[in-house]
Parts: C-alpha cells; structure tokens; sequence
C-alpha cells in the first residue's frame, strides 16, 4: 500500500481529498496544526498528526517514518486581504512552511509527485479571463506566496527531478468548510450571519465579480491526479466556469438558508481585486471525466442543508495577532 501525505487534510479541502485518496487504497497521513480544520474532518481510516508544516523536525521524522509516495500539500492560510495584515506569519506558514515540505521529498527520495493547491490570486488584476499561459502577477501577499512556491517547485523539478502538478483552485464552497472564519470563505460567512440574525456584511457596493466552485468538482480532480502521470508538471485552473456578482451570490445564500429578507449591510470597499474568474479548458481536457460542473444554487443547497445540521455556530475571532493594524478594515478590527 503507497503511503501518502495531505497537509492540511483536518481543513476543508483536505479533508475532501484526503477522504478520495483513502476510499482509493491509499495509506493516507494527514499532517494539520488544527489552526482552521477539525479533527472530525479528518476521514475515517486516515491517521491524523497534529503538528505544523512550520516545524522541520516533526515534517522530517514523518517522511523518514512513512517513505511517501505522495505529498499533497493543502495546508495554508487562505486569506488574501488579511494577509496584507500578517505578512511574517503569511510568509512564514504559506511559504516558509511550504519549502520544509519540498525539502523533506526531495531528501526522501520516495516521492514520486508533489501536488501543491495555488490560487488564482496569483495572477493579479486585470487579467480575465484568467488562464495559465498569462505572466502572474499577485497583489496581496498571499498571492505572492503561493506564486513563490510555484516557481520553488519549478526550480527543483529542473534541480533534483521532483515532479509536481500545482492547481489553482478558487472561491471553494461546501461541506466542512470553516464558517467561523471572518476573514475569508464569503458563503460560510454569510450562513453564520444568518444564522445569528445578523445582516449580511458586503465590501463595497457587491459588484465585485467572481465564480464560486462547489468541492465535489476540485476534490476528486486534485486526488486523482497522481494516477495520471501525464497531466504531472503542468500548472491547471480548477473551479467553476460561471462568474457571480457578490449581490448575486448573497441573494442566492438567503434563498437557500430560507431567509428571503435577510437585511444587507455594505461596509467600505477594501482593497482587493475586483474581478476575478478563471478559465478551465486545459483542466478540463485531462480531468473532464472527474468534473460534474455542479451550479451554484445547487451547491450551495448542499452546503446550507449541512449547515442547517450544526449543533453550534462558531463565533467569528480576530486573527490570533495582526501585525500591521494601519489600514485594517474597521469590522475586522472591531472583532473581540
């Protein structure tokens, strides 16, 4: 039985992946601080590590126990307009923490591909529809570093010959997703506002543009890609097709959690990149057979009979230390 890593694999995406590759035969070490995932996402038959991609010694003693075949690294925090806020502990966990990853397979000499989830935020603005043969260019440190462990991985396919697939998945919605999170995730967000009564919260006038892609159709793309050693060392967009207003996208949460009325409360516009949507046709040519193109209501549905089941509703925290509050948007800094 090969074994394999998720990082990441207690969170939201890992879990989904992490659940495909055991259901496969897979042995399946998931590797996560529990900083945003749980440990009851963590899928049966996969044995959980609590520890970080930040610590050497606990990534390397887990390669040197488990000779992977796999690494699939998921663990990050996703949280572009944050992320101008805490640069060393963006810098430190997305890219820092990704490179000890890289190391240690490289250093194993099992490895035979390492699958790296990117973002679309790596491309910038202005640059729609986004597709892969464009030149990045990131605006937010999160962006940067995920565009800087792409070209890390790059640089040691060419120097030591580990292969990699990097997706770049965007705006994804579903089950197990973190709704406490403030910062990031605007459908959890908005479920939990509804849930507690709350208005729903809006940067700027809602006409910001993007599409939201439903789990089941970027978890069994990503896990699936190891056993398609032609699609490795390729970088792929993956997500849904349709873009969305984010007016669009509130009405369309209210509509599924039954709250017609739901009041709307527009707070300042950020700075963020206003239009964002990718394109998916090379993804679509290798990975076709795995994509249901689930829609946007229907997909949310599903995430809102879920969380229509949650026995509590997590209250939203403040990040645990913002490093430069200049700036920082008045509802974040309001957060206890």
């Amino acid at each position: 039985m090969q074994s394999v890593l998720v990082t990441g694999g207690a969170g939201f995406i890992g879990s989904h992946v992490a659940e495909w590759l055991v259901k496969a035969g897979y042995r399946v070490v998931v590797l996560d601080d529990l900083s945003g995932g749980f440990p009851e996402n963590v899928p049966d038959g996969a044995e959980f590590v609590r520890g970080s991609v930040q610590d050497v010694a606990t990534v390397d003693a887990l390669f040197e126990r488990e000779k992977f075949s796999y690494v699939f690294h998921l663990a990050a925090y996703a949280a572009e307009g944050l992320s101008h806020f805490i640069k060393n502990f963006n810098y430190s966990n997305n890219l820092v923490g990704s490179v000890n990853l890289i190391n240690a397979a490289v250093n194993s000499g099992t490895v035979k591909c390492f699958v790296f989830t990117s973002s679309i935020a790596v491309y910038g603005r202005n640059q729609t529809p986004m597709v892969e043969e464009l030149e990045p260019r990131p605006e937010d440190p999160y962006g940067i570093s995920k565009y800087a462990v792409e070209l890390d991985l790059r640089e040691t396919k060419e120097m030591f010959g580990l292969d990699y697939v990097i997706f770049r998945p965007h705006n994804v919605y579903g089950e197990r997703q973190n709704i406490g999170d403030p910062y990031r995730n605007v459908i959890g967000i908005f479920m939990r506002q509804i849930l507690t009564g709350q208005p729903l919260t809006i940067f700027g006038d809602g006409e910001q543009v993007r599409a939201f892609s439903y789990i089941d159709d970027v978890a069994p793309v990503i896990a699936k890609c190891i056993e398609r050693p032609e699609t490795w060392n390729q970088v792929y967009n993956i997500g849904a097709d349709k873009p969305w207003t984010v007016n669009e996208l509130a009405t369309t949460v209210c509509r599924a959690m039954g709250a017609e009325s739901s009041a709307i409360r527009h707070l300042d516009a950020r700075n963020e990149v206003v239009t964002a949507y990718s394109c998916h046709d090379k993804v679509k040519r290798v990975f076709g057979d795995l994509i249901r193109n689930v829609q946007l209501e229907e997909g949310i549905g599903k995430m809102a009979a879920w969380v229509k089941t949650l026995k509590n509703v997590p209250e939203p925290r403040r990040f645990g230390h913002i490093e430069v509050p200049k700036n920082l948007p008045p509802s974040w800094a309001k957060l206890s």
